[in-house]
């Protein structure tokens, strides 16, 4: 022990009194107390008592400053509810919302929560990492139909995710790992998704565009194929609400052979299949054309927002591949990034969809309730274009009529919108997409008379 003390260098440090300490016998007697205390195999943690022991009125180092995070999102809503006004309104919520400003569940999914919730049976053990073998078969057969071409071919399957955005991390890290030639993404939408930032911190270059034409207010298919004519070989297409961008079939063949010729990858987002035409089938219908083409493809399934449990965030990740050989090996991969992302995912959300799906009684109540809403959203829709008109507001309004979905774009420019935030206390988004479930016979009165006052205030002070 002498000669390796010897040989330690000796670094001299100030003690607590002033005393000059040398470090290299200090140092032998921490290591002679932690071999007597734990032998010739000490646990890892007696760095630390070694650390101590030599040095206790050390100065750590502090960890590196982190500033705020800039709020990407919720300052709309964080200024309206600070807003005092009795007449305030917030029209950008995400959900559906009901006639009495709730947020919309079907009925068969609250009685399905109850029968599950008091059902003894049930096994609360881990689920395995791929998710319930049941909910992705159920999600497979919504999303193309038990009886279509690539579920017989056993080509399609799926990984069960945290929501949309699991699904959109968990391909991501995917196509990082195993697509490396492929990092350049496009993600192309009616509106500007949240998908790009998960991308962008994966280390994908990203560009981002919006096929609603502000100037003729309309979704307009060819800044599409545009987009796609002037990508580069090899990218990967994130695409969102294309159901919406009602392409005819010679613009559907022009898509698919400029993405086949560039070999660009498709990553679609369906996250409220029968919420956009009240048809689950329609609303999915583009997904085989792909399938026809031979594509190979990845999609993100939200059913959240279809069945109304938002704060569950259930989703999958659909992989479409050539032949059930590439499917298996793309899932395994799959497998280790999600066991990596979260192991196990939560299981009550997706037991609640997969009993609505496997029962044919309530699987039909719940079309009947998906049906209801559409229904709801379109005849609101209706009003709200017949009572600008009857208010004499300059300009066409059809637009609203045309766009499918709860969330729609009211076509105002940013003036308008500061107009009804800051006058009428109105909040919507700056883009002016709003969500019409939030308009009821309660205030559908007072939005339509501030959005023509503020065309009018507008249009007057152009002049």
């Amino acid at each position: 022990m002498e000669g390796w003390a010897a040989k330690t260098p000796s670094w001299n440090l100030q003690g607590h009194r002033g005393q000059q300490r040398d470090v290299g016998v200090e140092l032998v007697r921490a290591l002679c107390v932690v071999r007597l205390l734990f032998g010739s195999s000490p646990p890892s943690f007696c760095g630390l008592i070694v650390v101590v022991f030599l040095a206790p009125d050390l100065q750590l180092p502090h960890p590196p400053y982190v500033p705020m995070a800039q709020k990407l999102e919720g300052s709309l809503l964080k200024t309206y509810k600070q807003d005092d006004d009795p007449n305030k309104m917030f029209l950008a919520y995400k959900v559906c919302m009901t006639s009495e400003g709730r947020p919309w569940v079907s009925s068969v999914v609250r009685k399905t929560r109850m029968q599950i919730a008091q059902d003894p049976s049930l096994n609360y053990e881990y689920t395995p990492v791929m998710g319930m073998k049941s909910f992705i078969q159920a999600s497979l057969n919504l999303l193309f139909g038990k009886n279509s071409q690539v579920i017989v071919e056993n080509r399609a399957g799926g990984v069960q995710t945290v929501g949309d955005s699991g699904a959109f991390q968990l391909g991501a890290q995917f196509l990082k790992t195993w697509c490396q030639n492929s990092q350049i993404v496009y993600i192309v939408s009616s509106q500007k998704e949240p998908h790009g930032l998960i991308f962008q911190d994966m280390g994908f270059t990203v560009y981002e565009h919006t096929f609603w034409d502000s100037a003729h207010l309309c979704l307009d298919p060819n800044m599409l194929l545009d987009v796609v004519e002037h990508a580069p070989h090899g990218c990967v297409f994130v695409i969102g609400s294309i159901g919406n961008c009602r392409l005819t079939s010679s613009q559907w063949t022009q898509l698919m052979t400029l993405m086949k010729s560039k070999e660009i990858f498709p990553f679609f987002d369906i996250p409220y299949q029968g919420l956009s035409t009240g048809d689950l089938e329609e609303d999915a219908i583009f997904l085989h054309y792909f399938v026809s083409q031979g594509f190979e493809f990845f999609c993100s399934q939200s059913l959240s927002k279809n069945f109304g449990i938002y704060d569950e965030g259930v989703g999958t990740l659909v992989v479409v591949a050539l032949n059930n050989q590439l499917l298996l090996r793309v899932l395994s991969q799959l497998m280790n990034f999600a066991r990596a992302l979260w192991l196990n995912p939560p299981t009550t959300g997706a037991r609640i969809i997969t009993s609505v799906l496997c029962n044919p009684a309530m699987q039909g109540e719940w079309r009947q309730s998906l049906e209801g809403v559409v229904e709801n959203i379109m005849m609101t829709k209706e009003k709200v274009k017949e009572k600008l008109r009857l208010l004499g507001t300059p300009g066409s309004w059809d637009h609203i009529t045309e766009q499918k979905g709860s969330h729609s774009y009211l076509g105002l420019n940013s003036q308008q919108v500061e107009y009804l935030i800051s006058k009428k206390h109105i909040y919507i988004p700056k883009n002016g997409r709003i969500n019409f479930t939030c308009i009821n016979s309660y205030n559908i009165d007072y939005i339509t008379a501030s959005i023509n006052e503020a065309v009018c205030f507008t249009k007057d002070s152009e002049k």
